[in-house]
C-alpha cells in the first residue's frame, strides 16, 4: 500500500519545538526537541482524525510525515504554543483553500464542544495540583479566540460563559474571514496570515480539548 506523505515543519527553541502539518490546521504538537514533536504529531493523528473527518475530509492513512522546514521559534514557542509562520503559510489563499480551513477550523470548534459537554466540571488536577477545571478553560480559550481574531482584523468582545449566540458571533466572524482568498500575506498591518491563523485557533482549541479529555476523572 502506498505511503502517503504529509508535509510537516518545525520550530525550534532549546526549551521546546513544535511540529506542524502545513495541511491540517490544529494537528500541532510540542516535544523537548524537533524529534521529539515530529514523533509527538505522528503519535497524535488518531486524534486528529475526528476533527478531518468533521470538516468532510479524509486524513491520509497510512501516512510518513515529511519535513519541509525548520526554524527557530521564539519566547512563545518556549513558553508553550506554536509562533513560527512558515514559508507555506505565506502562500495566497484560493476560494477553495479558503472553505478548507475554515471547514478545518469550524470542525475543531465542534470537537471543542462536543468535549466539553461530556467532561465534568472537576477535571483532575496535574501533578504539581494545577490545571484549569472545565469552565475555566472554556473562558480561557474564549478569551484567546476574541485576541487570536483581533489578528486578523476582527474585533469582537469576549462572550460570557454559556452565550451560546455571542459564542457563535465570534466564530462566525472568524470563519468567515478564514474564508475569504488573500494573497498570504497577513490579513492586518501586524497581524497574522490566514494559514498561520487557523494553525493557531484550531491548535489552540484542540490542546484545550485534548487536556480535557486527559483530566477527567
Amino acid at each position: 500500500m502506498p505511503t502517503n506523505r504529509v508535509a510537516c515543519a518545525v520550530e525550534v527553541t532549546p526549551k521546546k519545538s513544535f511540529a506542524a502539518a502545513l495541511d491540517w490546521p490544529g494537528w500541532c504538537r510540542p516535544g523537548r526537541d524537533a524529534d521529539a514533536a515530529i514523533a509527538a504529531l505522528a503519535e497524535y493523528a488518531d486524534r486528529y482524525r475526528p476533527v478531518a473527518e468533521a470538516a468532510g475530509l479524509r486524513l491520509p492513512a497510512p501516512f510518513a510525515l515529511e519535513e519541509v522546514e525548520r526554524l527557530p521559534g521564539g519566547s512563545t514557542t518556549a513558553f508553550g504554543a506554536p509562533e513560527v509562520t512558515f514559508a507555506a503559510d505565506r502562500e495566497p489563499v484560493t476560494a477553495e483553500d479558503g472553505a478548507r480551513l475554515s471547514s478545518l477550523v469550524v470542525a475543531a470548534w465542534g470537537v471543542f464542544d462536543a468535549v466539553v459537554a461530556s467532561s465534568p466540571a472537576e477535571l483532575r488536577k496535574g501533578p504539581r495540583g494545577g490545571g484549569r477545571d472545565r469552565d475555566q478553560m472554556v473562558d480561557h480559550v474564549l478569551g484567546a479566540e476574541v485576541a487570536y481574531a483581533s489578528k486578523i482584523g476582527v474585533k469582537v468582545k469576549q462572550p460570557a460563559l454559556g452565550d451560546l449566540a455571542a459564542i457563535d458571533e465570534v466564530r462566525m466572524a472568524i470563519a468567515a474571514v478564514l474564508n475569504q482568498p488573500s494573497d498570504g500575506g497577513p490579513l492586518r498591518p501586524n497581524g497574522w496570515t490566514a494559514r498561520y491563523a487557523a494553525r493557531r485557533i484550531a491548535w489552540h482549541l484542540l490542546d484545550h480539548a485534548w487536556e480535557m479529555e486527559d483530566r477527567r476523572p
